[in-house]
């Protein structure tokens, strides 16, 4: 006998971004096409070939215990997950009917980092009795379940940068499969640091556009170099939909269905065919019970770099067909730059709220669109748009592929 999944609604939004402390002002900015990226000013920047990134826009507000016992990555978490539950009324939830999925592609590397300079100057005794808590990649989704009581599972999935949409996508699962009635999913990184920019700009993943940083993130444009690194945390509060009517609660959005994929065709490169990405377009189609022609809008995963862009464009014409050509397509990158495993987590804010306002804000810096991206854009005015589902990609270092499909 087959049974109707569980329905999942979305009920909490939180963030704290380039563009903004929370999520009314980093939708603001990018409704308004304002960029985050900036120059970096630290003096470590200066030997390195990127002097570019998109740091927070406010820092963390959070007391002095709470700011010394947790890494950046998890104060960041912890700010996107107290508005998104504030956002969602506080709900009263039994803690054993309560998850937490938030995910880092990277974990505390800057804690790491930090506190090997300690050792190395300072000996092995001056080392932070906190440093292992703040560097384990599940301490976001630690100090997150910690801070709700959450008793029904808490979840850490690491897949790079899909890992912020693979925690929603694993809570929806959570949820239809009866497990918890309410759960905490999204993504948080930091990893603005001399190594992790040095690691990416040797793999030449990296824009290098140091004199106009604002332009630097040009997603499916012909001029794009690479990504910017941003930071940044988006939580999603998860709600099963009966749970949420009994409570009166009201909902942004519906989570219809999530895909999941790998490429298995290399550790960095995406597949040139996209048939990885493609897999995953159409399971989130059918665990969503949607048909490709329902689709009106897709926050793409298009991070700048001249592979990953025109692999995506590729994929979606396989899954979609001919009607990705009456698609509104955007990247709220050319913003944000990329947050890594916290970018599948904002973009799916942003999508939800797309579907919301009815409108998809414009992807900036697309001045010339790539010859062989068949794509329709939302370039220089931010586009209306009816009603329908919305797709958002994230795919990752190590071939993950991850589709999200939401419903108003």
């Amino acid at each position: 006998m087959t049974t109707t999944p569980r329905q999942v609604v979305v009920t909490g939004l939180g963030a704290i971004t380039p563009l903004g402390g929370d999520v009314a002002t980093t939708w603001e900015g990018l409704l308004s096409g304002r960029s985050g990226v900036r120059r970096i000013t630290e003096d470590w920047i200066e030997q390195l070939p990127v002097h570019i990134a998109a740091p927070l826009a406010v820092e963390p507000p959070l007391g002095r215990v709470e700011a010394r016992t947790l890494d950046r990555s998890q104060q960041m978490a912890l700010v996107a997950a107290r508005e998104a539950w504030a956002d969602a009324g506080s709900p009263e939830v039994d803690q054993e009917r309560l998850a937490a999925c938030v995910a880092s592609g990277i974990g505390g590397v800057i804690t790491l980092l930090t506190q090997h300079d300690v050792l190395r100057e300072k000996g092995p005794r001056r080392v932070s009795p906190h440093l292992v808590p703040m560097l384990m990649p599940n301490g976001p989704a630690s100090t997150v379940g910690l801070a709700f009581g959450a008793k029904a599972g808490v979840h850490a999935p690491v897949s790079a940068c899909a890992s912020g949409s693979e925690a929603i996508a694993l809570a929806l699962d959570i949820i239809r499969a009866g497990r918890a009635d309410v759960v905490i999913a999204g993504g948080t990184e930091a990893a603005i640091a001399a190594l992790p920019i040095a690691g990416f700009a040797q793999m030449q993943a990296l824009s290098r556009r140091n004199d106009t940083p604002e332009t630097a993130s040009r997603p499916f444009d012909k001029a794009r170099d690479g990504f910017v690194l941003g930071e940044g945390a988006a939580i999603l509060v998860l709600e099963a939909a009966e749970h949420a009517a009994a409570r009166g609660a009201r909902v942004h959005g519906v989570l219809a269905g999530a895909g999941i994929s790998s490429d298995a065709y290399h550790v960095a490169a995406p597949d040139p065919s996209g048939a990885g990405a493609a897999r995953a377009v159409r399971a989130a189609l059918r665990s969503a019970s949607l048909e490709a022609t329902d689709i009106i809008h897709i926050n793409a995963h298009a991070t700048s770099t001249p592979a990953g862009d025109l692999a995506e464009a590729v994929a979606l014409r396989d899954a979609l067909g001919d009607h990705l050509d009456e698609v509104v397509v955007t990247s709220t990158k050319s913003m944000t730059g990329h947050l890594l495993g916290a970018a599948g987590a904002l973009e799916a804010v942003a999508s939800i709220l797309a579907l919301r306002g009815r409108v998809v804000p414009a992807t900036r810096n697309l001045d010339a669109l790539d010859d062989e991206i068949a794509l329709d854009v939302a370039v220089v005015d931010n586009r209306t748009i009816g009603t329908g589902a919305a797709l958002s990609n994230s795919f990752g270092f190590g071939g993950h592929d991850v589709c999200l499909a939401f419903t108003s």
